[in-house]
């Protein structure tokens, strides 16, 4: 049952500020230690993507590497403080939800959240390992590959984002049918249309080369089909409202009838009383 506050609109703003500072603060404090991983974290990366023709990786001006290994520090604080950051948004969110909301709300994020690093894992595991071995393929006696340590993070980091994004294609698929917004039929006749629409998406989260796009594109078409058939167990928000209505106060949904004012009962006994006078009155007449 949705819980009632009387805080005012400034006082709800004042919260969302406070949780706000508070996430901001958990980053903070997370930074030291993403800044501390970051050199690992980028040899790493590069030891598991790179082949033997690329294992040496170069930078082209002083501060490359400094701000290749501060952008991955700020990355892994986001990775660290991500828990505490939901918790709080959702102590600020719990108050303004039903019971059915908050358990639906839960389930949701925990399953975006292992989709996000399921498909950033995905990336990393397969994706960046064919791309720089097809970029090696290219490489001749007369042409040597040069690439810069900025210029692979960057691919690296796009990459991931596209394939964490992409892999929230289930969810929306049943939330689209969840809240009735379109029919699992419907989704299986626009399946032609569906796939110009993930291509496009492909070509846009991903550098421009077709190989990027196809190789995500795949994934996400097989997790559209997989979001049909979990959509296809799913029942729309309306059948479940009516099986199980949302817990609002029971004043909210019956209104109490209303007493009748004492003087209506009084009337309506003298107007009782003077019919059946009436009547025998016109019974004794005849008589």
């Amino acid at each position: 049952m949705a819980e009632a506050q009387p805080d005012t609109f400034i006082a709800h703003l004042e919260e969302l500020r406070r949780t706000l500072l508070a996430c901001l603060a958990s980053w903070a404090l997370a930074l030291p230690a993403g800044l501390a991983l970051a050199p690992w974290t980028v040899s790493a990366l590069l030891r598991w993507s790179c082949p033997a023709s690329l294992s040496t990786l170069h930078y082209f001006s002083p501060l490359e590497v400094f701000v290749v290994h501060l952008r991955m520090g700020c990355v892994i604080a986001a990775v660290l403080c991500y828990p505490y950051a939901m918790h709080r948004i959702w102590r600020f969110l719990r108050p303004a939800l039903y019971d059915n909301e908050r358990q639906s709300l839960r389930v949701w994020i925990v399953y975006s959240s292992v989709l996000f690093l399921a498909g950033g894992a995905f990336c990393i595991a397969t994706i960046l390992p064919i791309l720089m071995q097809f970029s090696a393929s290219f490489a001749t006696p007369r042409i040597t590959p040069v690439i810069g340590i900025a210029q692979f993070m960057s691919l690296a980091g796009a990459l991931i984002l596209a394939f964490g994004v992409m892999f929230q294609t289930p969810i929306a698929v049943c939330a689209l049918v969840r809240f009735g917004v379109i029919s699992v039929e419907k989704l299986k006749q626009s399946r032609p249309y569906m796939l110009i629409v993930i291509l496009i998406v492909a070509a846009i989260l991903t550098p421009p080369d077709v190989l990027s796009q196809i190789m995500l594109a795949l994934p996400t078409w097989l997790l559209f089909e997989v979001g049909i058939f979990l959509a296809s167990r799913t029942r729309p928000a309306q059948q479940l409202g009516e099986q199980h209505p949302p817990d609002e106060p029971r004043a909210k949904l019956i209104e109490p009838p209303r007493p009748q004012p004492a003087d209506d009962d009084t009337n309506g006994t003298d107007d009782t009383m003077l019919s059946f006078y009436e009547q025998e009155s016109s019974r004794t007449a005849k008589e």
